[in-house]
């Protein structure tokens, strides 16, 4: 009788220590959005949490803290670089004051995929570990350019006397177009438009109907430039503790949310034809000005990267550009 009970004790001591060693090989990354949690980029997401916290059960967890309301919009970039949060979903732009570099990001003019293969993906990371403490896992929006959405209509490409919302994004590329420029969150551009604080704004392609920006805005001048980029960036030094094991699982879901991103080409064309049923207007110029137009966005943009880091930018250049 007494054995009997010492086994089971010994058993269930077996069994606690084994439920202990699985917990202990279980981490969970905290995560928190840039953007706003109604928005498209949390929207997509989501479910690719769920499935990574469904297939990742005693190796690796995501627990989503929430967007904005959690970290504001401009301070989720040192939030990571410090070990606030591990993981952020933010686009460079939103992260410059950490480094200037990040803006660089929507240079490339290639695909994820081929980032990937030609060692921009590498070169990017050189820089995140080396200047940010951050580890840039993946990008999870490609295909969505950027465009000028005005309350006033213009016949070629010249911003003068205009009010344009800016980010870093283009604001060297809308000075250069003679632009008065304004730098708010995107909180505030519904009533910055609605005051008349603010003319008009650059914005991705899709987007503005989750702010109902669409309700302020009269044109959009086509064509677009840059690619938007969203993208998924760790702690480093949260990223050097996982195993082996779960850094494994976490690459191999980074890779299953690039392979979801031929979604957003669906999305630009659908968002396009929404806007114009919402009487936005599409604003273009003749082929040569058109050329001219997305030339010189890339031209400026370049040139400003090679002031800020010019090391960086002759790196990056050749593996961001199309051969």
């Amino acid at each position: 009788m007494r054995l009997t009970t010492i086994r089971k004790a010994a058993l269930a001591v077996l069994a606690m220590g084994l439920a202990a060693g699985a917990a202990a090989q279980e981490a969970t990354l905290r995560l928190v959005s840039a953007f706003a949690e109604n928005g498209i980029y949390v929207q997509r997401l989501q479910p690719w949490i769920n499935k990574f916290n469904a297939e990742g059960k005693g190796v690796l967890q995501i627990n989503f803290i929430g967007g904005p309301k959690a970290i504001p919009t401009f301070e989720v970039g040192n939030a990571v670089k410090t070990g606030v949060v591990d993981m952020a979903m933010s686009t460079g732009a939103f992260y410059t004051n950490v480094m200037p570099e990040s803006d660089f990001l929507k240079l490339t003019q290639i695909p994820v995929a081929e980032q990937r293969k030609n060692g921009a993906f590498d070169a990017i990371n050189k820089v995140w570990n080396e200047k940010g403490n951050m580890q840039y896992l993946a990008r999870m929006v490609e295909n969505q350019p950027f465009h000028i959405y005005t309350n006033k209509k213009i016949d070629k490409p010249d911003l003068t006397g205009l009010k344009i919302r800016i980010t870093p994004v283009y604001r060297d590329f809308f000075q250069s177009l003679n632009a008065n420029v304004i730098t708010t969150p995107p909180g505030e551009v519904y009533t910055a438009l609605e005051r008349g604080v603010v003319d008009g704004y650059g914005w991705p392609i899709g987007g503005i109907f989750d702010l109902n920006w669409q309700e302020k805005t009269k044109y959009r001048v086509d064509p677009g430039f840059y690619d938007a980029e969203v993208s998924i960036i760790m702690n480093l030094p949260a990223y050097n503790k996982l195993s082996q094991a779960q850094r494994a699982y976490l690459q191999k879901q980074l890779l299953a949310l690039e392979a979801e991103n031929g979604f957003w080409t669906k999305y630009a064309a659908d968002e396009t034809a929404r806007q114009e049923k919402a009487g936005i207007q599409a604003i273009k110029f003749d082929a040569a000005t058109s050329k001219a137009f997305v030339d010189k966005a890339y031209e400026v943009a370049w040139a400003s990267a090679a002031k800020q880091s010019p090391e960086v930018a002759a790196r990056f250049k050749p593996l961001f550009s199309p051969k």
